[in-house]
């Protein structure tokens, strides 16, 4: 039984295959080709066991089929990289409702300050800043030079126009709460921009060289002394204890070189942020459908803002031959001041201020608010937390209007009180 049992098993499993021989390899002729090697299979890590991801590379030149003139064709071509701005532009809107006429006092400024540069560069080839020939280049630009007085006046009214617009144009922006999130720094750099402009027209108040500018700077740089560590920086600004030529060698490089340094770097940043960051509608329009409709900024919107160019560039033409500028006396350190002497209209405020706080420790007083004021101004995007969530703020409003008002009934009452000199 246990054989058949062991027989009938052993009937039942599977039978194994026997080995195939093994065949010898034929040689392989003389000249064949050999059989290509299988590929090993590739990886996505490689050795060292850090992934790194395939590069893929852009076209050189993404638009070198768009359809343009050969003109136009030839410019991309050199510059392609600009073509996505250009495209940006194309597409940035500007809100268009009842208050949109504000929106073009920022580039009335700009242009102004285009004005300032441009004359600058060409006065700039005659005028000597040395207390010797100072003035006596301001006579010959205005008097020899062919369309020297044109140049002279177009650039004293130009920096007045400029400091002009950029107090229309902030006091639009606060009112409108243009500040809001997220445009704080639009805000900081077009604060640092007007104070930039304000250093402008007090370092270039002294290049003529005359007598009423030289001693309404020897009174606005007199000022920063009853501060502690005041009379360092009025050492600075003068280059010695009182106005002398090297004052004049001083105020002539912060005007020409260090300030429009600075400034350019500032007004890059906040055209920067112009663009990215759009152009602001006041509080409530969108909501309440005071939003007429959208325009292009490009080239719309542009066009229109050089309208207001052409009649800006008309105003200044008209005000550089209708109300020149005087020429004056030259500079004398050793007369006497005359009557009459006192800043800049856009410095009469402050200086009003500074007249009546005539009581003891009065103009160290003024400069404290003076200072309080420009911080709590420039912080005003950080402390309006209402205009940030979209909600008005009328406590802010007030704070505008007051400013607004001290500014222009001070201004109003150093001008009633000079011009019955």
């Amino acid at each position: 039984m246990a054989d058949n049992n062991q027989n009938t098993g052993a009937e039942n499993a599977p039978v194994k295959p026997k080995p195939a021989a093994p065949v010898a390899a034929k040689p392989a002729a003389p000249g064949a080709a050999k059989p290509a090697a299988k590929p090993a299979a590739k990886s996505d890590a490689p050795s060292g066991g850090v992934y790194k991801p395939p590069v893929v590379r852009a076209e050189t030149n993404p638009y070198a089929d768009s359809r343009v003139s050969p003109l136009a064709a030839w410019f991309q071509e050199r510059f392609y990289v600009m073509m996505p701005i250009i495209d940006y532009l194309k597409k940035k809107e500007v809100p268009k409702h009842k208050l949109s006429f504000w929106y073009y006092f920022g580039g009335l400024t700009l242009f102004f300050f285009i004005i300032q540069v441009v004359t600058g560069l060409l006065l700039l080839q005659y005028y000597k800043p040395t207390g010797t020939e100072a003035f006596a280049s301001f006579v010959f630009i205005q008097k020899e030079v062919p369309f020297g007085w044109l140049i002279r006046q177009i650039h004293a009214w130009s920096a007045n126009l400029m400091v002009g617009m950029a107090f229309i144009h902030m006091f639009s922006t606060f009112f409108m709460k243009s500040y809001r999130k997220p445009r704080e720094l639009m805000w900081v750099s077009g604060f640092v921009l007007l104070v930039l402009s304000l250093g402008f027209g007090f370092t270039g108040y002294l290049l003529p060289w005359n007598e009423l500018a030289f001693f309404a700077t020897q009174v606005g740089t007199e000022v920063p002394k009853v501060m502690p560590g005041g009379a360092i920086l009025v050492d600075i600004l003068r280059g010695g204890e009182d106005v002398s030529p090297e004052t004049l060698t001083r105020m002539f490089s912060l005007h020409v070189v260090l300030l429009p340094g600075i400034l350019l770097l500032v007004l890059s940043a906040h055209l920067l942020l112009v663009q990215v960051l759009g152009t602001s509608a006041p509080i409530g329009y969108k909501e309440s459908g005071m939003i007429k409709g959208y325009e292009k900024f490009f080239p719309t919107f542009l066009a229109k803002d050089a309208i207001g160019w052409i009649i800006g560039f008309g105003l200044l033409i008209y005000l550089a031959a209708v109300f020149p500028w005087e020429i004056g006396v030259q500079a004398d350190p050793l007369t006497s001041a005359p009557l009459g002497i006192k800043p800049e209209w856009y410095f009469w405020a402050q200086f009003q201020l500074l007249k009546d706080f005539t009581f003891e420790g009065g103009e160290l007083m003024a400069i404290i608010l003076f200072t309080i004021g420009a911080v709590v101004w420039a912080a005003v995007p950080f402390l309006d937390r209402k205009a940030s969530r979209e909600e008005k703020s009328p406590i802010f409003t007030i704070l505008g209007l007051l400013v607004l008002a001290f500014l222009v009934i001070n201004t109003y009452r150093v001008y009633a009180e000079y011009s019955a000199l």
